[in-house]
């Protein structure tokens, strides 16, 4: 019998190998902090936004995210469908974390040296 991923994530003791496992994701990151910006967005401005992002990849991290709880995907009934991704309330509980991660990032960007620490 085959486990999903969400079984899977249940047997991780380490809190911080559960968030890696949520997050990690070549795009996942960059996808939050863009519907942090502005929620609800369309998949099309997404694509815009994240440089170097096939569609098909695009497609992938959304529903990795969506089936993980952080996003939610509305589907409006237009021709062509009109699909909306925002945050949901547990993606909201990110905030704290890309606001440490920013502010990390640019306490450390313009260092010269990568090994060194100030």
């Amino acid at each position: 019998m085959n486990e999903n991923k969400f079984d899977k994530r249940q047997k991780i003791l380490c809190p911080i190998e559960y968030a890696v496992s949520l997050l990690s994701g070549k795009y996942k990151l960059r996808l939050l902090h863009a519907l942090i910006k502005e929620s609800p967005k369309r998949f099309k401005v997404l694509e815009r936004e994240i440089a170097g992002i096939s569609p098909t990849m695009l497609t992938s991290q959304l529903r990795e995210l969506e089936a993980d709880g952080l996003i939610s995907r509305a589907i409006f009934a237009t021709v062509p469908p009109t699909v909306e991704y925002s945050l949901t309330a547990f993606g909201q509980t990110t905030l704290p974390m890309m606001q440490s991660i920013k502010e990390w990032g640019l306490l450390y960007k313009g260092r010269n040296n990568p090994a060194e620490v100030s």
